[in-house]
Formats: C-alpha cells, sequence, structure tokens
C-alpha cells in the first residue's frame, strides 16, 4: 500500500470507492469517473493513461483487511483544504450518476463527510446541487 498519494489518486480513490461501495462497479460510474477526469480543472495535470492503474490501485488497497479505513487515511492526508469539498462533490456525482442512491452510498457520504470535516450545510448543498443536475423529465 502507498504511503503517500497525489492529489488526483485521492480524488480518484474517493471516486473508486464510492463506486464500489454497494460491493460491485458500476459501469456508469465508471464512465462517470472516465468524464471528470477527462473535463475537470483538478485533473489538469494528471496523465490520463494512468487512470485504469489509479483506479486498480484504489480497489486493490480495498480489498484489504482495513483497506476502506486505508482509503480514507490517504485522501485525508493527499487532500489539501481547498479540495476536500470537491472531493465531496465528486463523490455525489459518481453516486448520482446512475440516478439511484443507495443507503450504501449515503453511508459512505456521511463517512467522507465527516473525515474530511465538511461543514454540513455546504455538503447539503453539494447534494441538492446533484439532484438538480441529474432530474429526470
Amino acid at each position: 500500500m502507498p504511503g503517500t498519494i497525489s492529489t488526483e489518486q485521492a480524488l480518484i480513490y474517493i471516486m473508486v470507492t464510492m463506486s464500489g461501495v454497494e460491493g460491485r462497479i458500476n459501469q456508469i460510474e465508471l464512465a462517470e469517473i472516465g468524464h471528470i477526469v477527462k473535463h475537470l480543472p483538478a485533473f489538469r495535470h494528471f496523465d490520463q493513461t494512468r487512470l485504469t492503474t489509479v483506479a486498480q490501485e484504489a480497489g486493490e488497497i480495498l480489498q484489504e483487511p482495513e483497506g476502506f479505513t486505508a482509503i480514507l487515511g490517504l485522501v485525508a492526508e493527499a487532500l489539501p483544504p481547498k479540495l476536500r469539498e470537491t472531493a465531496y462533490a465528486l463523490a455525489v456525482e459518481v453516486a448520482a450518476s446512475d440516478l439511484a442512491v443507495g443507503k450504501e452510498e449515503l453511508r459512505f457520504l456521511a463517512i467522507l463527510r465527516d473525515r474530511l470535516n465538511l461543514d454540513k450545510l455546504v455538503t447539503s448543498a453539494i447534494e441538492r446541487s446533484a439532484i438538480a443536475r441529474y432530474q429526470a423529465v
């Protein structure tokens, strides 16, 4: 397991963890992760050819007995304060991308909010924004 990770890796680890929190990796969510990495400024300096490798690293860590806790620790250590809300927003985007947010995903968001010391009003606004964006006609 790596000792430290880059900011971009931390954001990808969060998205992969969200995608797999229900015990399976959803193809719609994986596509959303690829889209996010390709288009968001937070990944401007990230070598996109590494996405699969970084996602696999996250998956391998999550398979370990204390993998979930390890991911949270690595992410909290790697993310500067200004990107903690971004990490939460990316987790919400991945959860919302398949138009179904389950109990496990909601629990992960609560854990992530607490681990990153995010304000509940801010996280509620992020969640409400995603609901508005993914609303069906």
